[in-house]
């Protein structure tokens, strides 16, 4: 298959349907590196066409804590603080560099996701336990 940058809704159907069909092409073959192509054709035109926005740093966290069954009062420990946790929730608080460097390692939360600038109040949809 000549591979070429996607151009069109239907080049990109295309494409991604021979993407699946060689997505276990042995390592070394010619399909492995039509693959590799592939993904990186579709990834381009997905990132322009399909573009999804980053999450809210505090949204971030919350998906984290409940994808590891993180309770708050584990994520206080965490950031070495119980009381900032409700504070970071509740949008009275925003997060610190500490904070940003602790989740990141313990709960592998994107840096360039928790340093997203955001005003504090501007997150008190759901976020509380």
């Amino acid at each position: 298959m000549e591979i070429k940058i996607i151009k069109s809704e239907n080049q990109y159907r295309q494409y991604l349907e021979r993407f699946n069909k060689i997505f276990d092409a042995e390592e070394g073959t010619p399909e492995s590196d039509e693959f590799d192509l592939l993904a990186l054709v579709i990834e381009k035109y997905e990132n322009e066409h399909y573009h999804i926005e980053e999450p809210h740093p505090l949204e971030a966290i919350r998906f984290m804590m409940e994808q590891n069954g993180i309770s708050e009062g584990d994520l206080g420990k965490i950031i070495n603080s119980r009381s900032r946790v409700s504070e970071l929730f509740s949008g009275t608080r925003k997060l610190t560099l500490n904070h940003i460097r602790a989740i990141n390692k313990r709960l592998h939360v994107p840096a360039d996701i928790l340093i997203k600038d955001y005003e504090v109040g501007d997150i008190q949809h759901g976020l509380s336990a």
